[in-house]
């Protein structure tokens, strides 16, 4: 006996449906999408997609204010809604930020988002994924920063046969979604060494970086990216120094203040894994009078260290911005495309930015973020 499914799809018109599956990818995509984009998205032949956007703007369901690129006009309501749990850490202002981005363009998706806070704690991490588990999610995004347990979040997700996308650091099997830590470590040592070139002649005392070891080796990338770059261009006679930051202000603030009382002043070059390390290097040599001894870049231009960089006197010469706010446009469609069962890259990669006291109001202009510094 012939399904009430196949009984249905005689009636159907091909050309309504090539139209419906062409305004299905606006729906999902936060950004306009030109021909060459919904060809590629929906495998339909050139031509055919050329005709049906025409037909779709000349009906008012598109509409192209940019040239080639279209925009759709219509919401559609689908009665699929995916359930994706989400583990945040949501105790600084880089996780704060992807938090924020990741609900706003969720509630414009058939997306309920269920989420758990990770705290930076690992027993909590654990806990939220066997809780996401529990609730049968149809797919969990996972924000922690400890490498160590990665394989166990896998086999909690694996054995309820959830889909994963680990965000920065990445998990077994699971979508990675972050920065490409080595090419933003060779960029941040390129630019300390024209900044120390600018202001020293290229000779420097000391490096100092800024590591997080619980994240793994990934992160870690970042520091050893920089420093082959400052190794490649400047003379071997500085000394390297490392400190487990944690990837937190304070902690930076004291480690640095510590290694400070052991040395004379040196002309310095900072890097860290993020902002905050950074931030809590600088104010330690200020605290000490040699902030005139120091040249600083940071990763993730967060709110902090973009008020850092609006002051006149900063020795930070920049940040490397991530853009967190962006990230949810990104995971969600990474989600719904796996939900969809559409081929999905095993690791993909944010845009970057270089940050610095020059540019800093094109990217932040202080009308929109005045608050958020």
């Amino acid at each position: 006996m012939r399904s009430m499914k196949a009984d249905r799809s005689k009636y159907q018109l091909a050309t309504v449906a090539r139209a419906c599956a062409i305004l299905r990818e606006f729906a999902r995509s936060p950004e306009p999408l030109s021909l060459s984009d919904v060809v590629r998205r929906t495998g339909l032949e050139r031509t055919i997609v050329f005709r049906l956007l025409r037909t779709l703007e000349e009906e008012g369901m598109l509409r192209c204010p940019e040239g080639r690129r279209y925009i759709s006009n219509v919401s559609i309501l689908t009665q699929k809604r995916f359930r994706i749990g989400y583990a945040s850490q949501n105790s600084d202002s880089f996780s704060k930020a992807v938090t924020l981005g990741l609900r706003c363009v969720a509630a414009r998706h058939p997306i309920d988002l269920v989420e758990v806070e990770n705290r930076y704690s690992p027993r909590a991490a654990l806990r939220n994924a066997q809780a996401l588990a529990a609730q049968r999610v149809d797919l969990a995004i996972e924000f922690q920063v400890y490498e160590r347990i990665g394989p166990q979040l896998s086999k909690i997700y694996e054995a309820a046969s959830i889909p994963v996308i680990a965000v920065e650091i990445p998990q077994p099997g699971a979508v990675f979604f972050g920065i490409d830590n080595y090419s933003v470590g060779q960029l941040a040592g390129k630019l300390l060494v024209k900044a120390a070139q600018a202001q020293w002649r290229g000779e420097i005392d000391e490096l100092l970086m800024l590591d997080l070891e619980m994240a793994g080796s990934l992160p870690h990338l970042r520091i050893s990216g920089a420093e082959a770059a400052v190794r490649k261009s400047l003379s071997r006679s500085y000394q390297v120094v490392r400190l487990d930051s944690r990837g937190e202000m304070e902690r930076s603030f004291e480690l640095v203040r510590r290694h400070m009382r052991l040395c004379p002043p040196r002309r310095t070059l900072i890097f860290g894994v993020n902002d905050l390390t950074v931030l809590g290097a600088l104010r330690a040599f200020a605290e000490v009078g040699r902030s005139d001894f120091c040249l600083a870049l940071g990763v993730g231009a967060f709110p902090e260290a973009r008020h850092e960089l609006r002051l006149p006197q900063t020795r930070m010469i920049g940040s490397i911005a991530t853009f967190p706010e962006r990230y949810g446009e990104y995971l969600v469609q990474i989600a719904l495309d796996m939900l969809e069962k559409k081929p999905v890259l095993p690791a993909m990669y944010a845009p970057i930015q270089l940050i610095t006291p020059t540019n800093i109001d094109k990217f932040y202009p202080p009308v929109l973020f005045a608050n958020l510094e």
